[in-house]
């Protein structure tokens, strides 16, 4: 890692370090029964656990990243399938989704081969799947069931992938920095979504979609989404953009991040249940985490690759 990269992990640190120093405050004025206050300090000491993992990838290097990420992938695709109904007709395509096309798509990201990695599951996996599924001859919600292990792959392992994709990026006057590219997407997309429920919990009154997300109001939306593109803007440094493209930037992966965590949240309200999964003490399951990452990533990869490669 570089010392700009050094430099941004010692500024989370520092930021982890005061939010576990402020939760450990305000326990110990609670007496320790707040169950709201436990379950910050749950989120704060996941949050290192999260943050320790991915410094400890940038260190090794890209294909640690690479299979870092590949394992991300897996258990939010496992999270997906677990809450979608199955049949036996549909294992061959459960088994080519876990074991042929997961594994295919990262190879094709960490070998750089964009030509084939981006159409890979939208075009090839996506005809594949129903073919495979198809063979048991079982026609019973048969759509349904097609659809939902095609959703599954794009959601989990397509967009997620085009996150190490960044690492694949040759930009003028960025060589190896690109590692930098991911923690600013992670930084600004998971911080957006951290402001969006500390302004909620502060100010927010209207609720701005109730049936899909009781939790978000327009307050919070408004000011998470505008202080994370503040933080977007001032982390330009670490980018290949000026100041106010990164805002530009910040704004649109914010405004993506905000719409791709109602959509899973659909989902999760046609099942259901709350959670994803309970993977992530205090956040959930993977997808939990990642549900705003998972409709930025992707964008973010491409404007980047015609804008800037």
């Amino acid at each position: 890692m570089d010392r700009n990269t050094l430099l941004l992990f010692a500024g989370i640190g520092a930021l982890l370090a005061l939010a576990s120093l402020i939760g450990f405050v305000l326990k110990r004025r609670s007496g320790g029964e707040s169950p709201v206050i436990d379950n910050l300090n749950t989120r704060i000491n996941a949050w290192w656990v999260m943050v320790a993992l991915i410094g400890i990838a940038f260190w090794l290097g890209h294909t640690a990243v690479v299979i870092l990420f590949y394992l991300v992938s897996f258990f939010a695709l496992r999270e997906f399938m677990t809450l979608t109904p199955t049949r036996s007709s549909d294992y061959p395509a459960l088994v080519a989704a876990f074991y042929l096309v997961l594994p295919l798509q990262y190879l094709l990201v960490a070998v750089g081969w964009y030509g084939l990695f981006a159409i890979f599951i939208p075009v090839y996996v996506f005809l594949l799947l129903p073919i495979l599924a198809s063979l048991g001859g079982d026609t019973t919600r048969f759509l349904e069931r097609a659809s939902k292990v095609q959703w599954g792959l794009m959601i989990a392992v397509f967009c997620v992938s085009h996150v190490p994709a960044l690492l694949t990026l040759e930009i003028a006057g960025y060589e190896g920095r690109n590692l930098l590219l991911i923690a600013w997407l992670i930084i600004v997309v998971q911080l957006s979504d951290v402001l969006q429920y500390v302004c909620g919990k502060l100010a927010g009154k209207r609720k701005i979609a109730p049936r899909l997300s009781p939790s978000k109001t327009v307050e919070g939306f408004v000011g998470g989404i505008f202080l994370a593109t503040l933080i977007g803007a001032a982390l330009f440094w670490i980018t290949p953009f000026a100041w106010w493209q990164a805002a530009l930037m910040a704004l649109l992966l914010n405004l993506l991040g905000f719409f791709g965590g109602l959509v899973m949240s659909a989902i999760k309200r046609d099942r259901g249940v709350k959670d994803w999964g309970h993977m992530i003490e205090g956040h959930g399951g993977m997808l939990d985490r990642l549900d705003s990452v998972c409709f930025a990533a992707p964008i973010f990869f491409h404007l980047v690759r015609y804008g800037w490669a």
